[in-house]
């Protein structure tokens, strides 16, 4: 049975009110000069974790009802990589960032499992499911670009429309004249010397080389700011466990044939600003996939949501707007 208002009202009553409560027929003295009582933290200060396909996963979600967005980071990154997204597409969506498996704040710990896009397209899908909220709009940048398309590919019921910003599909590099000379340059002059960095305990060596070779930013790893520098190593862990997977799990091969019959809409994102390898990797991703809808983000490089906030914001919500 509903409670009576009287009493709701009185329940809900701040202190200076109390005696009003108790004592309604007499006069209340008006309440004396406070200072507001600042707002509630937002939603997005709020995190969770769930345990999904025998993993924990950190999340925060936040906005209105509207239509489900999530946001899947890249290689060295976490849920916190998307904050300048998140205040943007909140007013209108319901936007969903998480830490993909092995990445802070989740447990740095062996579970036998690989790192692959199958792995965390599952565990992806399992999120989606326990929270209730597909089908949604997958946006992924970098290696969480590669588990968006994998995704699509295995659970397309859960994915409304699909946003991929430069996913390093390496083998896609052998469909294309020239295409070799770049996956071999960042084989033998990124991943491999990682690789063995990390082997022999040598975290920041193998970070640098990681990412001068994989998103080559203005200035390289030693001209990050310190604390962009120090976040980076914080992700150790995660990005040893990707370079010492096998390379054909890592970065698998994807069919050209299967990708042709993704139905969903895709958009294609690349930075004017961003390694050669991409520009060929995307070109030939959008030619198997169908795909007209291919922008290029004149002054972003290869972390498009970071370099070039404002243009990939309005780019992405015009897309999934009109889906």
């Amino acid at each position: 049975m509903p409670r009576p208002l009287s009493r709701v009202l009185c329940r809900a009553a701040p202190v200076f009110l109390a005696a009003a409560c108790h004592h309604a027929a007499a006069p209340v003295p008006p309440p004396p000069a406070v200072a507001p009582t600042p707002p509630p933290p937002p939603a997005l200060s709020r995190l969770f974790a769930i345990r999904v396909n025998n993993t924990q996963l950190a999340f925060r979600t936040s906005g209105s009802d509207g239509a489900p967005v999530v946001f899947v980071h890249d290689s060295y990154g976490d849920l916190d990589d998307w904050r300048a997204q998140v205040d943007v597409f909140s007013p209108t969506h319901r936007v969903l960032v998480y830490s993909r498996r092995y990445h802070p704040p989740n447990a740095a710990q062996d579970d036998g499992e690989v790192y692959t896009p199958a792995l965390h397209a599952a565990d992806l899908a399992a999120l989606l499911e326990a929270l209730r909220l597909a089908p949604a709009h997958v946006v992924g940048a970098g290696y969480g670009a590669y588990v968006a398309l994998v995704l699509a590919l295995e659970r397309p019921d859960l994915v409304r429309t699909l946003v991929l910003g430069e996913p390093p599909v390496i083998p896609l590099l052998l469909r294309t004249p020239g295409g070799d000379t770049l996956r071999r340059a960042l084989v033998e002059g990124a991943l491999e010397p990682a690789r063995a960095a990390f082997a022999r305990g040598d975290s920041l060596s193998a970070a640098r080389l990681f990412v001068n070779g994989v998103s080559a930013p203005a200035g390289g790893f030693d001209g990050l700011p310190a604390a962009q520098r120090t976040r980076i190593l914080a992700h150790s862990f995660a990005l040893r466990r990707e370079l010492s997977a096998d390379p054909r799990q890592a970065f698998p091969a994807l069919d050209c044939a299967r990708l042709g019959r993704v139905a969903m809409p895709v958009l294609l994102l690349r930075g004017a600003r961003s390694p050669r390898l991409y520009e060929v990797i995307t070109t030939e991703l959008a030619r198997c996939l169908q795909s007209d809808t291919l922008i290029i983000l004149p002054n972003a490089g290869h972390a498009l949501e970071a370099t070039s906030p404002a243009a990939y914001n309005a780019t992405v919500l015009r897309f999934i707007a009109a889906h």
